[in-house]
């Protein structure tokens, strides 16, 4: 008798367990479809309000901590820098691109963003205040959909001494209020952008290309300082990464990345064999060839283009520095500054080659690493005022010459 209460005791125990075990599971089932249901809501409800992104609050601090100061003025105190509206972080030994805008021509980020796997910074120049409010949406909108923005380029602002910048509200309607992609932002931007040269900005401002420059660059060990409507070949960060890893011996060399320019109708080449290919139907030519062949020439294009095709990135051969090469490059150590002095037009880069030749350097010219500038450079036809600053820059060149020579006065190299 003992026994069998003792079973049926044993059987109700394991039956009500059965029961909740099932009962569990209807909860969780209904559970499930209850979550299912909601996500489909929130996808619906998402759907006509999208969500903010998630780097948003970060982004806004950063902005208004770069905004809040109003920026400190430059030497000459005709410009005012606001440094990171954007920032990103690098390796000490990394490569960073380097390169200035004005805002109309900031589109042309997107391509170098596509190109360059590395770090990149950028210093953009709004010559009214408009301009400088413009930028400073462009900052919002652009770190806040485009990830590559926010994971590898820092973005600085100048505009002149007289204007201040304003942290933009997202709340407030406007032309980028709704964007969110960054491909949206991109479009938007070549929609309301009128891209032209730097220089040619329609005002009684001058460009501060050096300022920019040194800006751009300020910080980095190691930056490849470019305008922002050339292209870089494909991988050559990463070959430059490799080829600065392998050894110490590069200091005091500058590395010469070749320039050419396409014509405009034509898609940037990947390769050296395709630039090659377009070089040889008078589709590429060296860069600066219709404005000032002597700029360049020293790169040696004809030996460049006849090289042996090879894998790895490595200088080829040497080119000792004359006047008025201006190469594009990439060094390490003690690298001199632009002068800022140089505005406009004329002058500018060639400055700062002159001293690097007289610091020490040594031009050492890659073998498969190129940039290229999208269309050819014609004849360029200036307002009188920017023709004075052209011949103003000509003058102090031959003064910065002067000067070298009690900088570096030890040094048996002169300009």
């Amino acid at each position: 008798m003992q026994m069998s209460y003792a079973i049926r005791c044993a059987f109700y125990q394991l039956l009500l367990a059965a029961l909740m075990l099932v009962a569990m599971l209807q909860l969780l089932y209904l559970s499930l479809l209850s979550g299912l249901h909601g996500q489909e809501e929130q996808d619906q409800y998402f759907e006509f309000f999208p969500p903010s992104p998630r780097s948003v609050d970060q982004v806004k601090a950063q902005l208004r901590t770069a905004l809040a100061s109003g920026g400190v003025l430059d030497a000459s105190g005709d410009y005012r820098v606001y440094r990171g509206l954007l920032k990103t972080s690098m390796d000490s030994n990394d490569v960073i691109l380097a390169t200035h805008a004005s805002v109309d021509n900031l589109p042309h980020l997107s391509g170098l963003l596509e190109r360059w796997e590395g770090p990149m910074s950028v210093s953009v120049f709004a010559a009214t205040k408009e301009e400088a409010q413009l930028a400073t949406v462009l900052a919002y909108a652009l770190s806040s959909h485009c990830p590559d923005m926010r994971a590898r380029v820092a973005m600085h602002l100048v505009c002149p001494s007289r204007y201040e910048a304003a942290v933009p509200d997202p709340r407030e309607p406007g032309e980028f209020a709704l964007l969110r992609s960054c491909q949206e932002v991109f479009d938007k931007l070549a929609r309301v952008a009128q891209p032209g040269i730097n220089y040619a900005l329609g005002t009684n401002v001058s460009y501060p290309n050096n300022l920019l420059r040194n800006l751009a660059r300020e910080g980095a060990n190691y930056a490849l300082v470019i305008d922002v409507d050339m292209v870089p070949s494909e991988g050559l960060w990463r070959g430059l990464r490799e080829l600065l890893d392998q050894s110490k011996q590069w200091a005091g060399t500058a590395l010469v990345v070749p320039a050419f320019e396409i014509r405009r109708a034509r898609r940037v080449p990947v390769s050296k064999t395709e630039l090659v290919q377009l070089y040889q139907v008078g589709e590429v030519r060296p860069f600066y060839y219709g404005l000032c062949t002597p700029c360049q020439a020293p790169t040696n294009y004809s030996r460049w283009v006849n090289l042996p095709e090879e894998t790895l990135l490595r200088p080829s051969y040497v080119v000792p520095w004359q006047d008025p090469w201006e190469p594009f490059y990439v060094a390490g150590g003690k690298v001199p500054l632009f002068d800022e002095r140089f505005r406009q037009y004329g002058f500018n880069r060639i400055s700062q080659a002159c001293e690097l030749h007289v610091a020490g350097f040594d031009f050492e010219v890659l073998n498969e690493g190129f940039l290229v500038h999208k269309g050819f450079k014609e004849g360029l036809k200036f307002h009188p005022q920017k023709e004075a600053e052209n011949q103003h820059n000509k003058i102090l060149y031959r003064q910065f010459k002067q000067e070298l020579k009690a900088k570096y006065p030890h040094s048996p190299r002169r300009c």
